[in-house]
């Protein structure tokens, strides 16, 4: 398990996102509808579309109108439906080559977070040839201009349009990591509540806890900008009044692009301001053992919020007045404990509390990956170290941290020496440690079951 130096670290968190007050985070122009696509197509004079679409949502049709405006209006198109859930590398790189081959100019990606986020990588590769996508991976790699980009979602949860990310799985080692970039963000977006309408229930749960968590991760994280503050709390009180509707009303219009209109907000937040630990450890779970993004999320994100302690009080507290979860006596702890208690609450509701089964081998590449990813891109409010990740991911784990015994124990060496006890007093107090005294004992809910 790698060790990080806390001070380096928060040094060079702090340093980043004061350098990104310096940066330009563009947003998507706004489009109303396929009419102001084709017209766009036209004005820009592009000579063939990718047009990628999640292949669960062109079974379903919710791409034939889009397809057919493509069509009325005689604009040659690529249809690119190999996508998986969780993005693969391979799929990325057959597109790359579809692109090329079908010498396409411009992208237009509809559906989910995966959609979007496919094309994103494979814009990323157009641009930067000689470039692998491991090689991209990470903050600012791309550094070009990609081909104009429409995206169109079809899911309020993500945020994809309006983000700087693609978030793709090696298919070698199942690492799934981010691509991150200004020059990912998507030039127009499309926001159509219709797309929503047929959503299942349960990608309707996990995509609405997704954009929940991307709000509460960025408005938590250190160095707020006001605009981000007020985006953030904005979607987090639509998406708290409108979860419930749109999950036991899924046809409800209004509702829908409430949520919608939610997610592209809490997108924007999380583009500029980062997130803290539980997408870093969701997206560990996204890759070895393919849960869905926004379900890691929902479980994940109470766990955390509880964990990080009186260091987001302030914060959750502010939250829970907005979404009106506080009466007049209660503490700031108490309000902050009310809104972590909504969030299980919409999960119970839902049915998506879950705990997960994981190997005992995957957890230090677990803490490792999770570590790398919330330690080089984002700015938590709390620094945690590699056994606090593991004792989020498994608090029923006896953690043994044998440093920690080692300078309890040190300062007494030299005593040992005098009294002739020599080295073995030093073994048989570690052996009792080890035995009888796991240092980490957990005060939270267990989110992931270890695999015995």
């Amino acid at each position: 398990m790698k060790k990080y130096c806390k001070g380096a670290v928060r040094f060079k968190q702090w340093m980043l996102y004061k350098f990104c007050y310096l940066m330009h985070f563009r947003e998507p122009v706004l489009l109303k509808n396929y009419d102001e696509i084709v017209a766009l197509v036209q004005k820009i004079r592009k000579n063939n579309v990718m047009l990628v679409v999640d292949p669960g949502i062109h079974k379903l049709g919710l791409s034939t109108n889009l397809i057919k405006a493509l069509e009325d209006a005689s604009i040659k198109y690529t249809l690119f439906t190999a996508i998986e859930a969780n993005p693969k590398i391979k799929d990325i790189e057959q597109g790359v080559v579809l692109y090329h081959e079908a010498k396409c100019d411009m992208f237009i990606a509809l559906g989910g977070g995966s959609a979007i986020d496919s094309a994103k990588a494979i814009a990323a590769r157009v641009v930067r040839p000689k470039k692998s996508i491991e090689q991209l991976k990470g903050l600012l790699k791309v550094g070009r201009k990609i081909p104009t980009f429409i995206a169109i979602p079809t899911t309020a949860g993500t945020g994809s349009e309006c983000t700087i990310a693609s978030v793709v799985t090696n298919s070698e080692d199942n690492h799934k990591y981010a691509i991150n970039d200004l020059n990912l963000t998507p030039h127009y977006a499309l926001l159509d509540p219709e797309l929503t309408l047929g959503l299942p229930k349960n990608i309707t749960a996990w995509t609405g806890m997704d954009a929940l968590t991307h709000a509460v991760e960025g408005y938590i994280a250190r160095d707020v900008p006001k605009k981000c503050k007020l985006f953030a709390e904005q979607a987090i009180k639509d998406i708290l009044e409108n979860m419930r509707e749109v999950y036991d009303n899924p046809t409800n219009k209004d509702a829908r692009e409430k949520m919608l209109k939610a997610s592209y907000k809490a997108g924007v937040v999380f583009t500029r301001v980062g997130l803290t630990y539980v997408h870093p450890i969701a997206h560990t779970l996204g890759g070895l053992y393919n849960v869905p993004h926004g379900l890691a999320n929902a479980n994940i994100l109470p766990v955390c919020l509880r964990y990080y302690g009186s260091k987001v009080w302030f914060k959750l507290a502010n939250l829970a007045e907005i979404c009106e979860l506080t009466t007049i006596n209660m503490t700031m702890e108490d309000k902050a404990n009310a809104f972590i208690k909504k969030i299980e609450e919409l999960n119970d509701y839902m049915g998506i509390t879950q705990k997960f089964d994981i190997k005992e081998e995957d957890i230090d590449k677990m803490v490792d990956w999770s570590l790398a990813e919330a330690n080089g891109q984002y700015n938590p409010p709390v620094y945690l170290k590699g056994e606090q990740i593991k004792e989020i991911i498994n608090p029923n784990l006896k953690f043994f941290h044998k440093d920690l015994i080692k300078r309890l124990i040190v300062p007494f060496l030299g005593l040992a020496k005098v009294l002739t006890l020599g080295p073995g007093i030093i073994n048989y107090l570690l052996s009792v440690f080890e035995i009888h005294r796991p240092l980490y004992k957990c005060r939270y809910s267990l989110i992931i079951v270890h695999e015995c």
